[in-house]
């Protein structure tokens, strides 16, 4: 068995995957649309899908707001140079609501951001 996706629901779908191609690096896999059920699927990777788990991101036509609820915690991406990253993210207007820095109480350097949806992504550096 292996993890293959993680579904997140975006209210712009053009806007999310600009946002995790331009600044996280990922890659456009695949699209399709569903015209019966109103929604588009975008899936986004650092690799292909048969390899590497990679993020669903589903567009319902004509929703742009969710609720987040409580659960729901964040997603971790590894990177090379956190501190130039998070700079990036800044400088387009991204949202670093966590400035890199070690984690308390250790020397694992990380930072979180939000993507256009408010979704929380954990950026931890050299792993």
């Amino acid at each position: 068995m292996r993890l293959l996706h993680t579904m997140l629901r975006v209210g712009n779908l053009q806007t999310s995957i600009d946002f995790y191609t331009n600044f996280m690096g990922m890659k456009l896999l695949r699209k399709s649309e569903n015209e019966e059920y109103q929604y588009t699927l975008a899936f986004i990777g650092y690799g292909e899908e048969s390899q590497t788990t990679v993020l669903e991101l589903t567009y319902n036509w004509g929703k742009t707001l969710y609720d987040m609820g409580e659960a729901y915690g964040h997603i971790a991406i590894a990177v090379d140079d956190i501190y130039a990253l998070c700079a990036a993210i800044e400088l387009q207007g991204g949202d670093v609501y966590r400035k890199p820095g070690p984690v308390k109480g250790g020397k694992t350097v990380i930072a979180f951001v939000r993507d256009p949806d408010g979704y929380a992504i954990e950026l931890i550096e050299g792993r």
